[in-house]
């Protein structure tokens, strides 16, 4: 199942002229592929968009390293869910790193700056992926199938290729939305190698988005009929469902009502949750294909890299922890989580809310040194592991794969976007849907709740969706990321935790990309 898109992973890169924001970028071609010769059959066409999807799970086209995607990044650390994972956890309550690598401390201290090497990567690695999508979408014009001799069926497939690019690309659009705010805007309209793109505002970013998604809702396949790992039509829908949630923070308007319109597009979609919360980030997690929208799929052998839940896993696991016991040959000994995400539970080990997946033994619930990989408690949510207890196809790299969308994210959008006076939805619904949550979590009905509030969500996303991506902009949401309404270990920089400055809810453009571009202007604050 999982293994079907990887049989398409292009050995060579295509060959791609980036519309770079950036001379720093430096994204050069390693081989003389061109084009027309990738681009010549249907089957060079699915490689092409295997590339596209690749290049989320991979760094480059060798593995673990060599013949990176990106250059002046170090390859270990350019996966892009690494980067982005580091972007919006590791400057939250729910992580913290004892690894001092150049700029790795500032993002939990919160003093990061625009010469940010984890902030540059995410930033450089979503408009790499985004150069991708661009050019292939620019390769399946029909003129270009017409000169080439595609028609017929082979044709219809490949313009549901390019669907599937351009909800990628959106995707990429919304993480740079998201952290930046005011990106360069590049579509396959612009000529390669052109003038330096424009920046595009973040209100007019929401609109393009929203403008795009609802443009190709109905040309990608529906919800659950794609191979596993390939967007849909619930891929659309899902993130149509998170944006409106956060419309507020992006546009200065609320959108809670049309959040809940496509979250519950998404729940009446046929999707279901998986019955063990355990089952979710194991090494056999393809199976979940009811619960899942859409993964970035890794594989031990075949997406080797240091990133991804590779990453996770080894990154969460020293001190006393025995590597083998999570199928691991590694501990890395450096993520662990403050105080305030264990102390949400009944529990620290489970024996009630079942997704405590704390390691305690040997760890403090307290952080004095962030170094010290003992101080505070070990997380380890991803285990390369199946559910019979085996260890995956490879010890030193992870077979998990990491949702991007799931249903239990949906129940909670819906749930909160009630709560925060959405039309369209009703209370009784929402508290079925987070007592469906709840009854997993405990494996009984111990854990359901009579009523709720918004608050209680943004609890109830950290007990469920906790290392998955989400807490900053959780947090920014709820206008308790920067300001002194909530404070957990070492927020600014200081043990007890401290309020910091309004700008850093935005994270800043890299300064090389401010200087090469003239079109660029910083985000206010840097």
């Amino acid at each position: 199942m999982k293994n079907n898109i990887f049989k398409w992973m292009l050995i060579s890169l295509v060959i791609l002229s980036i519309a770079s924001c950036s001379k720093k970028l430096d994204l050069l071609p390693t081989n003389d592929i061109t084009a027309e010769q990738v681009y010549a059959t249907p089957e060079g066409y699915k490689q092409a968009l295997a590339k596209v999807y690749g290049s989320m799970a991979t760094t480059g086209n060798k593995g673990p390293d060599g013949v990176k995607d990106i250059q002046g990044i170090d390859e270990g650390t350019s996966d892009f869910f690494r980067l982005f994972w580091s972007a919006q956890e590791l400057t939250t309550d729910e992580a913290v790193v004892a690894w001092g690598d150049a700029g790795l401390p500032d993002l939990h201290n919160m003093n990061w700056t625009s010469n940010n090497p984890y902030l540059k990567g995410i930033y450089y690695r979503s408009m790499y992926q985004i150069t991708l999508c661009n050019d292939f979408i620019r390769q399946c014009a029909d003129d270009k199938l017409s000169d080439r001799g595609i028609g017929g069926t082979e044709a219809d497939n490949i313009r549901k290729y390019k669907t599937e690019a351009r909800f990628l690309r959106a995707f990429q659009y919304w993480v740079l939305m998201d952290l930046f705010a005011n990106p360069p805007f590049v579509t396959e309209a612009d000529a390669i190698g052109g003038a330096p793109p424009q920046q595009i505002k973040r209100t007019d970013l929401f609109a393009w988005l929203e403008t795009e998604l609802k443009a190709i809702e109905t040309d990608l396949l529906a919800p659950r009929t794609n191979e596993y790992g390939r967007a849909d039509r619930g891929a659309a829908w899902a993130l149509l469902a998170r944006m409106y949630l956060n419309a507020a923070v992006y546009t200065g308007t609320e959108k809670y009502t049309d959040a809940i319109t496509y979250s519950k597009k998404v729940i009446d979609g046929g999707y279901a949750l998986e019955d063990n919360y355990r089952h979710l980030l194991l090494a056999d997690n393809y199976l979940n294909t009811n619960e899942f929208i859409l993964t970035v799929n890794y594989d031990g052998n075949k997406t080797q890299s240091y990133g991804g839940s590779t990453f996770l896993l080894n990154g969460a696991l020293g001190g006393n922890m025995v590597s083998t016991d999570y199928g691991s040959s590694q501990k890395w000994g450096g993520l662990r989580t403050t105080k305030n995400l264990p102390l949400l539970f009944p529990d620290f080990n489970g024996n009630a809310d079942k997704r405590a997946l704390f390691y305690t033994n040997g760890q403090s619930l307290e952080i004095n040194n962030i170094g010290t990989f003992t101080d505070g408690f070990a997380v380890p949510k991803f285990v390369n592991k199946t559910r019979g207890g085996n260890a995956g196809s490879n010890i030193s790299f992870s077979d998990v794969d990491i949702p991007l969308f799931r249903l239990a994210e949906m129940y909670l959008i819906y749930a909160e976007a009630v709560s925060r006076g959405g039309a369209g939805g009703d209370n009784a619904t929402a508290l079925g849907y987070l007592n469906l949550l709840r009854t997993r979590a405990y494996g009984n009905n111990n854990g359901q709740v009579n009523n709720y509030t918004a608050d209680f969500i943004l609890d109830e996303r950290a007990r469920e969706l906790y290392w998955e991506g989400c807490r900053r902009t959780d947090l920014v949401r709820y206008d308790k990321f920067t300001t002194g309404n909530y404070l957990w270990p070492w927020k600014g920089g200081v043990k007890e935790g401290t309020a910091v400055d309004n700008h850093l809810n935005i994270f800043p453009l890299p300064a090389s990309d401010v200087v090469a571009n003239p079109n660029l202007k910083q985000n206010p604050g840097y």
